[in-house]
């Protein structure tokens, strides 16, 4: 092998050398898909990717630090909050959220750790400046649905009606201006106020879940048996009256039944009489003698069962017993 020949066989291996020495150091990296990364060099920051891809970098000198660009979800801690009308509750958020600017975000907060840390911070205090706002039933509420059922059921339902005007409920439900939902856009707006700084885009903020503390639960079920209490009352005492009612009508119409009734009868009586007058009339006509004898009898079994001895009977009542004239 010549001299010359042995040179570019010695430029060639070295070159070859250095090759895989300078691809075994990593010079290039690859972005993924749903990632983005911030390059930098001796702590600062000298480049940024968010689309995917190869891309080089200076082995041993740039770092790499990768970020979700995807949608991140975050669930808050349960916070005891008062209303407007200080009713204390309990809620717990839960919001979506992504990186928007990874440069901004290396930044402020590096980490993902002091992400979360720091928008938890935010979100739980733009939850409570709105809360503490607005009155319990526009965070539990989201419409004037249950208004408007009410006010149909009270248009087709007298006995409701009744029912609270026995209880004299004049109540009527409060009127949702806002709603749960208006609510959560702006606890959305208070909370945009600052993530912008972080290089955070924050989509929602959404209530995962709202209750009573101790102290406000045990008022809510005791108003909650009260109110049951007088609906069971007004039940009660309407139920009474109608009983009262249907027993009052009940003996009217038996009196008059029984008005009727003796009308009737004393009318066929008097019917009778007259009937049995006519026919005694008719009889006696026929035969007076007959008659007056036949009575006689009648007199007699009916009145003398009743003594056993006479002491006289000298008078005109025996003369059918004793006279003459009245023996057959």
């Amino acid at each position: 092998m010549s001299k010359s020949s042995k040179k570019s066989f010695s430029k060639i291996f070295a070159l070859a050398v250095f090759a895989v020495l300078f691809f075994s150091m990593g010079p290039f990296y690859i972005v993924e898909e749903g990632s983005q990364v911030v390059v930098t060099r001796f702590g600062e920051i000298v480049d940024s990717h968010t689309d995917a891809g190869l891309y080089f970098k200076i082995p041993f000198i740039d770092k790499i630090t990768t970020y979700s660009k995807l949608v991140l979800s975050l669930d808050g801690d349960e916070q005891r909050i008062p209303t407007k009308e200080n009713q204390f509750i309990i809620v717990d958020t839960t919001s979506r959220w992504r990186i928007a600017d990874p440069v901004k975000f290396y930044q402020s907060l590096t980490i993902m750790d002091n992400a979360y840390n720091r928008l938890s911070d935010i979100i739980d205090s733009s939850t409570r400046t709105v809360i503490t706002q607005n009155r319990l039933s526009e965070i539990v509420r989201s419409s004037n649905v249950i208004n408007d059922l009410k006010s149909e059921n009270q248009q087709t339902d007298e006995d409701t009606k009744e029912i609270e005007a026995l209880i004299n409920t004049n109540v009527e439900n409060e009127l949702i201006l806002k709603g749960r939902g208006v609510l959560c856009k702006e606890m959305l707006a208070e909370a945009c106020k600052l993530v912008p700084e972080y290089g955070i885009e924050l989509i929602d903020i959404l209530p995962r879940q709202i209750k009573y503390s101790d102290e406000l639960t045990e008022s809510v079920y005791n108003r909650m048996i009260k109110d049951r209490n007088q609906f069971a009352q007004a039940y009660r005492s309407r139920g009474e009256g109608k009983k009262a009612e249907w027993l009052g009508k009940l003996d009217s119409d038996k009196r008059t039944i029984s008005s009727e009734a003796y009308r009737r009868s004393e009318e066929i009586k008097g019917t009778a009489d007259a009937q049995a007058a006519a026919i005694y009339a008719a009889a006696y006509n026929k035969d007076p003698e007959f008659y007056a004898f036949w009575k006689s009898m009648e007199s007699y079994k009916q009145n003398l069962k009743d003594y056993p001895a006479t002491y006289s009977t000298n008078m005109d009542y025996f003369k059918y017993l004793y006279s003459a004239n009245g023996r057959k």
